[in-house]
């Protein structure tokens, strides 16, 4: 019986070598600097970046805009993740002006999260620090 042709070896989809996001405030932060980059006059394209993501900001923002009209996140969350977003930081709870934000950015960026993780985009440990940013533990009895 003859042999078939050896198979090519199997290419990589690019999905493959993506790096998700380690937070839905990362993957915020990100989208919104393409959206500004877009605004003005620079052309977002799929692999274009120094590190491959799994989504266009445009996915983020049909996440986002599934949530509104599931009415899981309210026009004041979207205006604080613009406005946060463009200043690429996050509202401080500490600094009483920022309170009110600070509270609406945690509940956008939770409520966020899970729909981001089912696609794939999000894959860290969420809101909390990663493992080399994280404060040591210190035993309370030696």
């Amino acid at each position: 019986m003859p042999q078939s042709a050896p198979r090519p070896p199997r290419r990589l989809d690019p999905l493959d070598r993506a790096l998700p996001f380690h937070s839905s405030e990362e993957a915020w932060f990100w989208t919104m600097a393409a959206l500004t980059a877009r605004r003005d006059g620079a052309r977002v394209a799929a692999g274009r970046g120094e590190v491959l993501r799994p989504c266009e900001p445009d996915d983020v923002i049909l996440v986002l805009d599934r949530l509104y009209r599931q009415r899981r996140i309210e026009l004041a969350h979207v205006r604080v993740m613009r406005v946060w977003g463009e200043r690429h930081s996050v509202p401080d709870p500490r600094f009483p002006p920022e309170r009110g934000d600070a509270k609406l950015w945690k509940e956008a960026m939770q409520r966020l999260d899970w729909p981001l993780r089912i696609k794939g985009i999000v894959s860290g440990d969420g809101l909390f620090p990663r493992p080399e940013e994280a404060c040591p533990i210190v035993p309370l009895r030696p």
